[in-house]
């Protein structure tokens, strides 16, 4: 069922905000060049899939968990978007292709053994990765692996169609404080 809710929600959203995305892009070009960030991620039954987002951080910034990177490497405008959380919209088109859904456990790096492991052992890959979560609007992130596992595997537990509105809705309106990153040294 929620299946198809992503389907309807994530078209939708790509149909009615594709003003919006097309300003993003055209901005994110003029601030770096390359408006759109692709990453492999970890999917379903831990197979790997292509992430995209915009932009926020400098072009020749390594590809490792957000929390490892030094705040330097975050643009003006990349700030913006990880503020508003608008450098998520093109996950949509994920959520569309079916990578992903729009409530899930939000997908790790492979080199992200530690959280990969505990999601493992807790069941957390039997489902699709999410743009939004328990995790999120409680502001947990990756850079606590195990309570990161544990919420993802206790919001799994109880996600249901009340739930998942929930989320999308304490998401939309601006709940949780997304990826930290270093502060500059």
């Amino acid at each position: 069922m929620t299946r198809l809710f992503d389907v309807s929600f994530a078209f939708l959203g790509l149909l009615f905000l594709s003003p919006v995305l097309l300003v993003l892009w055209v901005i994110g070009w003029l601030d770096n060049r390359s408006p759109l960030f692709k990453q492999e991620r970890v999917g379903f039954n831990q197979a790997p899939f292509v992430l995209v987002k915009f932009r926020t951080m400098r072009v020749d910034t390594a590809s490792m968990a957000t929390h490892l990177v030094d705040a330097a490497v975050v643009t003006p405008f990349g700030r913006f978007l990880r503020c508003t959380k608008l450098d998520e919209l093109p996950q949509l088109w994920n959520v569309l292709r079916g990578d992903m859904s729009l409530v899930g456990p939000r997908p790790c790096l492979f080199n992200q053994q530690e959280l990969v492991t505990y999601r493992a052992a807790m069941g957390v890959f039997n489902v699709r990765p999410g743009i939004t979560g328990l995790a999120q609007i409680q502001g947990i992130d990756m850079s606590t692996p195990e309570l990161l596992a544990k919420t993802d595997a206790q919001m799994l537990a109880s996600l249901g169609l009340a739930a998942y509105f929930r989320y999308i809705v304490l998401t939309v309106l601006g709940k949780g404080a997304g990826d930290r990153v270093r502060k500059g040294e």
